[in-house]
């Protein structure tokens, strides 16, 4: 609680006119947590299954406006919620194909409150086709199955014939996700560069505060943030390790730092931070020589070294071609330097990029546009968001 408490007052003190923000979600984060942890301790409930059933109780059903038609629906089997603005016009609309977060593993994320109303902003103020999609979560479905689910559906709609019923232009199509929706849309505009039956392209991709990397998490924001609230790093720690197994070890790797194998070390020139990061966000820290763990985690667990999980492990190479990036990071945020480093590498390549980044943001600031945490710095930065959208797509 002392620490907890230390990291509030420093936060408040440079983001002194959030104090309610701060108070109202720290304190139901923390509460909804320690809950978790103790049914699990108490053999009740996985602990991801706790926060999943919390989570569901914010479902928001498929209702309609006077904007906007909201259906649920399934592309190729895989569950959607489908946003289709009320607006005439004589020509094709624009497409968003939005990548919910929650750490691979909240329930019926994409329609709770704040996602719902975001979709519903974007389809109405852009007259745009909003596809969000309802990929399986762990701790029931480990990776692949997250990135396969958001593929096949983002496959499914860029298909010709799908965007003619929708009345789509397929030459204005965004990928778009916030936090681990932000790793799956990276991934997947990543991979469908290498897929000859896509014909229809991505004209932009917007990144929001994403989760990029899996080999480093003792990252300088990983230190400066390391109990901040909304997403300390111990949270990231689980939410990583739970996207690939329930095996506790794999965590306890991760927490120490000490999960990527030897034989895995040429990896960590993709996430080097002290060539990629701006001096500013190094601050005083020193970069240190990995410490390598066991092979035989990265046997076990492939997936943490998979491209597809960690979309910053790509070569250059790979980079090449991807479309105008928008990448949103938040600089009270752990994932801070994952979207920093991707940015340096994307620009490197020559790929476009903008990058907006909010001094006086934590993660999930997006989340903050509903009662009981319905604050200005939440409108602005989705303002900023849509704003960006309209312009580019």
């Amino acid at each position: 609680f002392f620490q907890k408490t230390c990291d509030i007052t420093e936060l408040l003190q440079k983001i002194p006119n959030v104090y309610i923000y701060i108070h109202v979600v720290w304190q139901r984060k923390g509460n909804i947590m320690t809950m978790a942890e103790f049914a699990e301790w108490l053999g009740l409930m996985h602990y991801m299954e706790v926060l999943m059933m919390i989570t569901s109780i914010e479902y928001t059903a498929p209702i309609s406006d006077e904007n906007v038609t909201v259906t649920d629906t399934k592309f190729n089997n895989v569950p959607a919620r489908l946003y289709m603005p009320r607006k005439q016009s004589s020509g094709l609309k624009r497409a968003v194909i939005y990548i919910h977060g929650g750490g691979w593993l909240t329930y019926f994320i994409s329609a709770m409150e704040p996602y719902d109303l975001l979709s519903r902003w974007t389809a109405n103020k852009l007259n745009a086709v909003v596809v969000s999609v309802e990929y399986r979560l762990a701790p029931m479905y480990h990776f692949p199955v997250q990135f396969e689910d958001v593929y096949t559906v983002v496959k499914f709609f860029l298909q010709n014939s799908v965007l003619v019923q929708y009345g789509v232009d397929p030459n204005r199509i965004c990928i778009s996700g916030d936090s681990a929706g932000g790793n799956l849309a990276a991934a997947v505009a990543q991979q469908l560069l290498d897929d000859l039956e896509v014909k229809v392209k991505l004209k932009i991709q917007a990144l929001l505060y994403p989760a990029l990397q899996t080999l480093d998490l003792d990252l300088p924001s990983y230190k400066d943030n390391e109990n901040k609230p909304i997403l300390p790093k111990s949270l990231m720690v689980r939410f990583w390790s739970e996207y690939f197994t329930t095996d506790v070890s794999l965590q306890e790797a991760m927490a120490s730092n000490k999960h990527v194998p030897a034989e895995s070390s040429h990896l960590f020139r993709f996430v080097n931070w002290s060539n990629l990061l701006p001096e500013k966000f190094k601050k005083d820290h020193v970069y240190a020589s990995p410490i390598y763990g066991s092979s035989m985690l990265g046997k076990k667990y492939p997936g943490f070294l998979d491209p597809r999980a960690a979309p910053l492990l790509v070569e250059d190479t790979k980079l090449l071609g991807l479309p105008v990036t928008y990448v949103l990071t938040c600089q009270h945020d752990v994932l801070r330097d994952d979207g920093i480093m991707y940015v340096s590498r994307l620009r490197e390549v020559g790929i476009e990029v903008i990058h907006d980044h909010i001094e006086d943001a934590i993660h999930g600031v997006l989340m903050f546009i509903t009662s009981p945490t319905d604050l200005a710095l939440g409108h602005r930065v989705a303002n900023k968001y849509i704003e960006w959208l309209n312009i580019n797509l």
